[in-house]
């Protein structure tokens, strides 16, 4: 495992976490324009003003990552296609709001999150202090997407209610294959930064039971 102090002038280290770097900042920058595009049909005013916040914050988060892209060095080559960027905006705008929720809070914003988090430990400096503001604030939108998720699940039949929450962990799979087949090489680049990528994705699935003990309760 690399020092953290000493990563960044590690070839192999350095490419795998620009990388990422350009990863991290294309799909915030997903999330601020599906976000944005959810607005006019949100149900309700705290819904909307909600999402208005995450797109503050997103388009924040894509700047502080731009600025840091630029002083680490890294050549910002999408990795996220523009077809696949269309596919990714296509799907999320076909969500009826519930699906919505549960697809980017729970699958993008909470699992994606933690894993981002578990780079954090082994990151240099720099790249430590460009997340440290976005992933604050993931904390924020987590916390409003599962709060929503549980007041709609709440307006439910008790059969409802059953139903939709037997699909979650169906739809989490789904949208996590999604994002495989983008070919993305996720388990190289965390590797080469110095993640555990087994350990990572069991820490992700109790993350997931978590998150579903949560809305369950």
């Amino acid at each position: 495992m690399l020092n953290p102090s000493t990563a960044e002038n590690d070839a192999g280290y350095r490419a795998a976490m620009g990388q990422l770097l350009v990863l991290y900042t294309q799909v915030d920058q997903l999330i601020m324009e599906v976000c944005a595009e959810r607005i006019s049909t949100a149900p309700d005013t705290a819904a909307k003003l909600a999402l208005a916040k995450q797109v503050g914050d997103e388009s924040k988060h894509v700047s502080i990552q731009l600025d840091w892209m630029e002083t680490f060095g890294v050549e910002n080559h999408p990795l996220i296609t523009d077809s696949q960027q269309d596919a990714i905006r296509a799907h999320f705008r076909s969500l009826p709001w519930l699906e919505f929720l549960v697809d980017l809070y729970v699958c993008v914003e909470a699992l994606g999150s933690e894993a981002v988090e578990k780079i954090v430990p082994l990151a240099d400096p720099g790249t430590r202090e460009s997340l440290r503001i976005p992933l604050n604030d993931e904390l924020d939108h987590v916390a409003f997407g599962m709060s929503r998720l549980k007041l709609e699940l709440a307006s439910l039949s008790e059969v409802e209610r059953r139903a939709f929450m037997a699909r979650i962990p169906d739809r989490v799979e789904a949208l996590t294959r999604k994002f495989e087949n983008l070919d993305l090489n996720a388990p190289a680049l965390f590797t080469a930064v110095g993640v555990d990528y087994q350990k990572l994705c069991a820490q992700l699935e109790l993350r997931e039971c978590e998150l579903f003990d949560e809305l369950a309760a």
